[in-house]
């Protein structure tokens, strides 16, 4: 497995290319298409990856704006905790499960707290927490019980999570599982 970072520069947002290069399987997932670049589309064509699935992290629209460009170019199923996104179907997922991708292991977590439909992916040894779970900050939210609940679902979901996970925010830099118990000051 590998993984591309991707800067969406005009509302600085994160978008990943997930990539498994196994030959007999050539396949990517998106997560969070804020944009859809020239490089994005090189990377994936230049890898010659097969676009199987997007995955939606929460519908804010600086984190699916590429979403049009990206099904004008390719046909990957979308995920995500609404059934709709940007006037497109989706695979409507909720709660917690697993599910095989592009022929790696997903497991999501419903998180909701930041929005209703927030959702963290893990593949592999790394979360994917959208608006979440920030290095050093959690997702802002609209209510008292909002922030709550967004800190119990973290607690419970993410935090209790094995060490050794590497964090992938919505926004911001990568951080790690054991740095967020230990310096989180939203958590504290």
């Amino acid at each position: 497995m590998k993984i591309y970072f991707h800067l969406c520069l005009e509302d600085f947002t994160n978008c990943y290319i997930v990539v498994n290069d196994d030959p007999s399987v050539k396949e990517a997932i998106i997560i969070d298409p804020g944009e859809i670049s020239e490089e994005m589309i090189n990377q994936i064509e230049g890898g010659g990856y097969k676009l199987s699935a997007c995955l939606i992290t929460h519908n804010h629209k600086n984190h699916v704006a590429g979403l049009e460009t990206l099904m004008r170019i390719y046909e990957p199923k979308i995920y995500a905790a609404d059934s709709e996104v940007v006037g497109m179907k989706c695979e409507l997922i909720h709660g917690d499960g697993k599910m095989k991708l592009a022929g790696l292991d997903v497991d999501f977590f419903s998180v909701p707290g930041h929005s209703p439909d927030s959702m963290v992916y893990k593949i592999g040894n790394v979360l994917f927490t959208g608006d979440t779970l920030f290095a050093g900050s959690i997702g802002e939210t609209s209510s008292q019980y909002s922030a709550k609940l967004l800190r119990n679902n973290i607690n419970a979901k993410l935090l209790s999570q094995t060490d050794g996970l590497v964090l992938m925010p919505g926004h911001g830099p990568p951080s790690t599982l054991e740095a967020e118990r230990e310096f989180n000051i939203d958590m504290n």
